[in-house]
């Protein structure tokens, strides 16, 4: 594992958001979702595309808090550009858990 200084960490924008609207991404290779994530009024709204069908309907995720980076460059995906990347981990079997809050945040917070 490479380690990192804490100003590399700190680079590293790392907000919760509440998902506002979830669809299907037909276009996408692979079964995906695109999601539109509330990061307070400082942030704003943003687009993201999610690999997530696996463990999560649309229903499950309106209203989700996830963490996600929100400054990395926008990234061209299919007809979508994604403005976030919303955060997970691989269970045993491949798909992806969201990395979520376990108590209400304020919209747009920081990652320590």
């Amino acid at each position: 594992m490479e380690t990192i200084t804490w100003g590399d960490f700190a680079k590293v924008e790392l907000r919760v958001g509440k998902v506002v609207s979830a669809r299907p991404f037909s276009e996408a290779r692979k079964p995906a979702y695109v999601l539109q994530v509330d990061f307070g009024p400082e942030l704003g709204i943003r687009k993201s595309s999610a690999q997530i069908t696996h463990r999560y309907t649309l229903e499950d995720l309106v209203g989700k808090l996830v963490v996600a980076v929100v400054n990395f460059p926008k990234k061209q995906i299919g007809p979508i550009q994604s403005e976030c990347l919303i955060t997970g981990f691989h269970n045993q079997e491949g798909h992806v858990v969201l990395c979520v809050p376990d108590r209400e945040v304020p919209l747009g917070t920081k990652l320590l």
